[in-house]
C-alpha cells in the first residue's frame, strides 16, 4: 500500500506527502483507521466533582456526553436518544438528576436508564427490559491519574499499553499534586484555518520557538530570563505508539519552582516551599526534573499536554482537511494558593490563551502553511529530517514529531493491526 512518508536512513531524510493535509478522502480515511481505533482523550476526572456533573463534548466527530452518575461512577454516552435519534443533551454542561430529550421527552437518569416517556401506555410492558432503549454507553472509557479517555475500537489495547512511555511523563504532571490535579473553570474554544495534524507537529516543535515567538523572548528577558549559556537545552523523544516530548530547561518563571525577579521575595519564597516539598517527596534529583524542567507531551493522535510556564490539556479535532476546532483547558494543583494560581493563570493567558504571545503566532504559521499547499501542489513534500543525523536529537531537532508520522503512516497503511498491536 502507497506510504505517505519517505523515510531514509543513509541520507538522514524524512519526508512527508503534502496530500496528507489537503484531500478530503485522507480525512476520512484518518477517521475510520485512527479516529475509531485510538485512545482519545475526552476530559479529566475534576470536571466531575459531584453526582450528577456532566459535560457534552465532540470527540472524534461523535457528540458525548461526559458524566457522573448518582452512584459516582464516570461514564461516556452517545449524546443521541435510543427513540428518534436527537441529541438528548444541548447544554455544554451541569449537574442534573435527568437528561431529558426535546424532541419526544423520554428521559434518563444520570446513570443512562429510560426512567420516563410520554404515553407509556402505549408501548410494550416488556418494553426496555433488555435495557436497549438506554442511553447507549461508550464501551471503552478508561483513566490514567485523572486524564479519562474513550476508545470506539472494543478490541483495543488498555489505555496502560496505548500510553506506554508516555506515563512517565504524565506522572511528573500529576505528581506536581499532593492532593490531586484540577481543570480550572471552562475550557478556551477556538478555530484554526489549517488541517490538524500541523498542529500535532508544532505542539512538540521546539524548532520554531525563538524566531515564531521573538515578541514573547523580548518581554521574558525584561523580567529576567534569558535564552543563554544552555537555558534552552533539553531533548526531543520517540514515546512509542505515536506519542513524543520535548524535555528542556527555559528562559521562563514556572510556578511549580521556577522563580523570577519579577515575582517578588513574597514569590519567591512560596516558590522555596514548592521545592522543600517536592525534594521531600520524591528526592532531589526527581523533584529538579518536576520543577524545573519543561516538558511537550503529545499524545498520539490530538491531545497535547503542555508542562510549561502553566499547565495546558488541548485538545484539536479535524472539521475538514483545512480546519479544525481546538479546545485548551487550564490545569492546576489543588492545594495552590491563591497568589500562585493567579500567576499560573496569567501565565497560560499570556502565552498560551487564543489572545497571548504564542497561540496567535503559531495559528498564524499553520496557515500560511496550509496556504503554501493549497497554491502550490508541484511542490509535494514536507521535511522533516533535523537532527537525523544525532544519536540524542535535542529538544529543537524534529525526532518526536517524526514520531508521530511514523505511527500515522502505519496505521493509515494498515501496518498496525485491530488493537494496537504493530504488524
Amino acid at each position: 500500500m502507497e506510504s505517505y512518508i519517505r523515510e531514509n536512513q543513509e541520507r538522514c531524510e524524512f519526508l512527508v506527502d503534502r496530500r496528507v493535509f489537503t484531500e478530503q478522502e485522507i480525512l476520512e480515511k484518518e477517521k475510520q483507521e485512527i479516529f475509531d481505533k485510538c485512545w482519545l482523550y475526552i476530559g479529566h476526572e475534576s470536571e466531575l466533582p459531584h453526582k450528577g456533573d456532566f459535560k457534552r463534548r465532540k470527540v472524534g466527530g461523535r457528540e458525548l456526553l461526559f458524566s457522573r452518575g448518582k452512584d459516582e461512577k464516570i461514564r461516556v454516552f452517545y449524546n443521541s436518544c435510543p427513540h428518534r435519534g436527537a441529541m438528548v443533551c444541548r447544554e455544554k454542561g451541569g449537574n442534573t438528576k435527568v437528561f431529558r430529550c426535546f424532541y419526544h421527552a423520554w428521559s434518563f437518569d444520570n446513570c443512562g436508564e429510560l426512567v420516563g416517556m410520554p404515553g407509556k401506555d402505549s408501548f410494550s410492558e416488556h418494553f426496555n427490559h433488555d435495557g436497549t432503549k438506554n442511553l447507549q454507553e461508550v464501551y471503552r472509557v478508561e483513566s490514567y491519574r485523572g486524564f479519562v479517555f474513550v476508545n470506539f475500537d472494543k478490541l483495543a489495547n488498555s489505555l496502560e499499553d496505548y500510553l506506554g512511555g508516555a506515563k512517565e511523563y504524565i506522572d511528573l504532571v500529576a505528581d506536581q499534586s499532593e492532593l490531586g490535579m484540577e481543570v480550572l473553570n471552562d475550557p478556551q474554544e477556538y478555530s484554526v484555518r489549517a488541517n490538524w495534524k500541523l498542529l500535532a507537529e508544532n505542539s512538540v516543535d521546539g524548532y520554531h520557538g525563538i524566531p515564531t515567538h521573538k515578541t514573547y523572548f523580548d518581554i521574558v528577558s525584561t523580567r529576567g530570563g534569558e535564552l543563554s549559556n544552555g537555558d534552552y537545552e533539553g531533548y526531543g523523544k520517540d514515546l512509542g505508539n505515536g506519542h513524543a516530548v520535548i524535555e528542556y530547561t527555559s528562559a521562563w518563571g514556572r510556578p511549580v519552582a521556577r522563580w523570577m525577579p519579577a515575582w517578588g521575595e513574597d514569590g519567591k519564597k512560596e516558590i522555596e516551599k514548592i521545592q522543600k516539598r517536592l525534594t521531600e517527596k520524591f528526592g532531589p534529583e526527581r523533584a529538579d526534573r518536576i520543577a524545573n524542567y519543561n516538558r511537550n507531551i503529545m499524545i498520539f493522535p490530538n491531545l497535547v499536554i503542555n508542562d510549561i510556564m502553566a499547565i495546558t490539556i488541548r485538545t484539536f479535532n479535524p472539521i475538514s482537511p483545512d480546519y479544525m476546532e481546538v479546545t485548551g483547558y487550564s490545569l492546576a494543583p489543588k492545594e495552590e494558593n491563591e497568589e500562585i494560581r493567579k500567576r499560573r493563570n496569567d501565565n497560560f493567558l499570556e502565552f498560551l490563551g487564543p489572545g497571548g504571545f504564542a497561540t496567535p503566532d503559531d495559528n498564524e504559521a499553520l496557515e500560511l502553511c496550509q496556504q503554501g499547499f493549497r497554491s502550490n501542489k508541484e511542490v509535494k513534500w514536507n521535511d522533516i529530517s533535523k537532527g537525523m543525523n544525532k544519536d540524542k536529537p535535542g529538544s529543537t531537532d524534529e525526532e518526536q514529531i517524526r514520531a508521530f508520522w511514523r505511527r500515522y503512516n502505519k496505521m493509515m497503511t494498515k501496518e498496525v493491526v485491530r488493537g494496537g498491536h504493530y504488524g
